[in-house]
């Protein structure tokens, strides 16, 4: 069941990267698009990212819109909890555990803490994310090109044999 739903999510994935590696954007429109949408994705924006996205669209011709909300399907809702925890350790490790600002009430300090650790972390790892996800979507765009490049021309080649060759 699960490993089913896995390989459903990827196959999806994959459906709208590919689609987003035919577009007639340049391989840095597409890992750009894609890059802001992983970086917006991460972050704690309550939904507004999806909003944000629809505003690069219209604003920037620039932006792949495949590629910005194939984002949306890498960092989905059961990923997020990930980045969430891993944005809490990466703040309490740069700044340690200590309130950094503090109101003089114990569970306001508390929570004021955390919220502060988590959007620290969160900025680091949205970051690390989004020249992660840049470089490999680059690349993975300019393979798919070349590929299709070959193969049409050794599709050309062939049907140019097949003419000119004796039966």
């Amino acid at each position: 069941m699960v490993r089913e739903r896995l390989a459903r999510y990827r196959d999806r994935v994959r459906r709208e990267l590919l689609a987003a590696f035919r577009e007639e954007h340049t391989p840095h429109e597409i890992a750009a698009s894609f890059a802001i949408g992983i970086f917006i994705t991460a972050m704690p924006s309550g939904g507004l990212g999806i909003g944000l996205f629809f505003l690069f669209v219209y604003w920037w011709s620039w932006v792949s819109k495949t590629a910005i909300f194939a984002s949306v399907l890498v960092l989905n809702p059961l990923i997020k909890p990930a980045v969430y925890l891993a944005s809490y350790h990466v703040g309490a490790f740069i700044f340690g555990t200590e309130p950094v600002l503090t109101v003089n009430n114990v569970h306001l300090d508390t929570v004021l803490t955390i919220v502060q650790l988590i959007l620290v972390g969160n900025l680091i790892i949205a970051i690390v994310l989004a020249l992660a996800s840049y470089v490999t979507v680059y690349h993975l765009t300019q393979a798919h090109r070349k590929r299709k490049e070959e193969r049409n021309a050794s599709s050309i080649s062939t049907t140019m044999s097949l003419l000119f060759s004796r039966k």
